[in-house]
């Protein structure tokens, strides 16, 4: 009896050894990885899949927020069309570029690339419908000229590539879906800039340094979830709503999850003019200006995001244009945020927070603002390959 009560106490000891170890060579970055796996619900959805290169297409069934899943971009009539060619034509595209498989082909397409590229592009990419532009397993570079506008279209998915440097050009034929030729006006340098487009996902992309916005979502769209990207040195990031006359942005609807905002950004994280954001379990590293501002009656919910104020001056997040205008409101509702290093937001008098009523497909679990660094780690376009998990 007391030999079978020593070896009971022996075994015991062994288990909390083992424990021990395992506990104490458990690095802190794997720590922290297990909640992010388990609570950002759209990586979860796809990246531990160790074949996800035969598996791309599942990635249309992960997004959450306004966009809802894009499962129109897949299935029946699916073309799968592959980049190996980085020039540009606006006008006669070669098949193998970008923008034949972006614009001309006249299907649902899922485009990809063989080969790390850097494009620069001498007019606007007009993306067509239902199409998905997939940079996973490639360094994808869109820089130094041109870059994305997606113009009165829907269902399209933009993830893992980089748009960078994209600089104004003067206006020009440029073939557009349909492939009918189009005569361009003048921009401005964006990045990506949707005009009365609906049902838009754009993931785990990188932006930074272009001459005006990063990401402009105007005139009528709505339905977009922004997620998981990385915006990095710039002045202007975000606009949601065209201007303070456009009335139609009233109906805007936007998601803005699980970005990392820094560093050396300035102001629009987003700013909104009309319409609703749901801003939430962003990592926000510095502000010069502000963080989240906003005109025209937006409603903003900012929730669980993590907002860590440079050491300068600028602590206070929000931006509020229209502030001293009798008779309008600011719905800014800070639920459950973060506030690092003196941190403030000025907030709405009302106390009536409105939520963003997401249907079954849209709806997601909002984590903790402490795990807020855990989820946005691998924000921005990923590295990964046929070997390598993303």
């Amino acid at each position: 009896m007391a030999s079978t009560s020593k070896r009971s106490s022996h075994l015991k000891l062994i288990s909390l050894v083992v424990l021990h170890i395992f506990f104490a060579t458990s690095t802190p970055a794997q720590a922290k990885k297990r909640p992010a796996q388990k609570l950002n619900v759209i990586d979860k959805c796809w990246r531990p899949d160790p074949h996800w290169v035969t598996n791309r297409e599942h990635l249309a069934t992960c997004s959450v927020g306004f966009a809802g899943k894009l499962s129109n971009n897949i299935g029946e009539g699916l073309v799968h069309y592959v980049v190996t060619d980085p020039s540009d034509d606006p006008v006669n595209p070669r098949p193998g570029t970008l923008r034949y498989g972006a614009t001309v082909i006249n299907h649902k397409v899922w485009i990809t690339f063989q080969r790390d590229m850097r494009i620069k592009l001498k007019q606007p990419l007009l993306v067509s419908s239902f199409t998905t532009i997939d940079g996973r397993g490639s360094s994808i570079h869109i820089a130094e000229g041109s870059c994305l506008l997606l113009y009165k279209v829907t269902n399209v998915i933009i993830h893992s590539i980089r748009v960078h440097h994209c600089r104004p050009r003067p206006g020009g034929p440029v073939v557009a879906p349909g492939s009918q030729i189009s005569q361009m006006s003048a921009t401005d340098g964006d990045a990506i800039r949707l005009v009365g487009s609906s049902k838009i996902w754009i993931d785990h992309n990188t932006f930074y340094q272009c001459t005006d916005g990063l990401l402009d979502v105007t005139r009528g769209s709505t339905d977009i979830t922004i997620s998981n990207n990385w915006f990095r040195n710039h002045d202007k990031v975000m606009l949601l709503g065209h201007d303070d006359g456009f009335l139609r942005d009233r109906n805007m609807k936007v998601t803005v999850i699980f970005n990392h905002f820094g560093p050396d950004l300035n102001q629009r994280m987003p700013r909104v003019r009309y319409g609703y954001a749901h801003v939430a379990n962003n990592l926000y590293k510095g502000w010069r200006d502000y963080a989240i501002g906003g005109s025209m009656n937006p409603s903003i919910m900012s929730e669980s995001n993590l907002f860590i104020a440079p050491n300068s001056a600028h602590k206070k997040i929000t931006w509020r244009q229209d502030k001293q205008i009798r008779g309008r409101s600011w719905n800014f509702h800070s639920v459950n945020d973060v506030f690092v290093n003196g941190a403030y937001a000025s907030l709405s008098k009302s106390t009536d927070v409105r939520l963003p009523h997401y249907n079954e497909e849209q709806n997601f679990r909002v984590a903790n603002g402490r795990y807020v660094r855990a989820l946005t780690r691998t924000s921005g376009a990923l590295r990964c390959n046929e070997r390598r998990r993303c």
